[in-house]
């Protein structure tokens, strides 16, 4: 008799997510450009926690309490914010021992959309390794899912997606009947040789050149900088892992 196997599924935008919700199912949530590649940083920059806010309002009340502030739209640093949300914004000496409230464009929307589930982790090219081991080893289903932009696909969600689908696959406890799984996992090897070239052609990534932004593309792209495994805890983002590398 053959081993059961957990499925992936990957959805590649916010606004599909209905279709694929299961509150029993771990969900994944990848905002490469820049949210889940920002809050790696900041836990492997050992922030305490992260308190992820949908709405600028709210982030905006957090400030007023005298909260640290990580917030953007468009990209572009909100006016009472105290930092943006580039990883180098989190760098140790700004985010270590400290609570952080945390507001992006999609990526916290997502975080929220999926805080019904069963968990919620966060990935990124960062984490790649030490999420798919933790994954394999929680014995759930795994939806991914991708921030896209403005619940549109995007490319760079869409490859890291295929990158851990394949992880994942490749330990043998895995399984997908999810077309939109094997298209990232078949776009993730038509991308992984270079993919710093293939990213070019990103929406977001001229978006963030416009915006003199786009020098954080090869770290948001570099592959196992860190094994932090950020979770989402009693509406807080905490780090279960402290194994550090660099």
């Amino acid at each position: 008799m053959s081993e059961q196997k957990n499925l992936i599924e990957v959805c590649f935008s916010p606004v599909l997510f209905p279709y694929y919700q299961n509150d029993d199912s771990i969900v994944v949530v990848v905002d490469i450009l820049r949210a889940t590649t920002t809050i790696c940083t900041a836990f492997h920059n050992c922030v305490k926690e992260l308190i992820p806010v949908a709405g600028i309002e709210e982030a905006r009340e957090y400030k007023k309490k005298g909260y640290i502030v990580a917030a953007e739209r468009d990209g572009i640093i909100l006016d009472f914010a105290d930092i943006g949300n580039s990883p180098e914004n989190f760098a140790p000496e700004i985010v270590k021992g400290k609570t952080v409230v945390y507001s992006t464009t999609n990526g916290t929307q997502a975080i929220e959309m999926a805080s019904s589930c069963s968990k919620v982790a966060i990935g990124c090219f960062l984490n790649l390794d030490a999420l798919s081991e933790w994954l394999t080893l929680q014995g759930k289903n795994i939806i991914i899912l991708c921030a896209g932009w403005k619940n549109k696909f995007n490319l760079e969600d869409t490859v890291f997606s295929g990158a851990l689908t394949e992880k994942l696959l490749n330990t043998g406890k895995f399984d997908t009947i999810c077309d939109s799984a094997l298209a990232s996992a078949d776009l993730w090897n038509i991308a992984k040789n270079d993919i710093i070239n293939y990213m070019t052609k990103a929406a977001h990534r001229r978006r963030l050149k416009k915006m003199k932004l786009d020098h954080v593309i090869p770290y948001c792209f570099s592959l196992n900088r860190t094994n932090v495994i950020p979770i989402v805890s009693k509406n807080k983002i905490i780090n279960i892992s402290s194994d550090l590398i660099i």
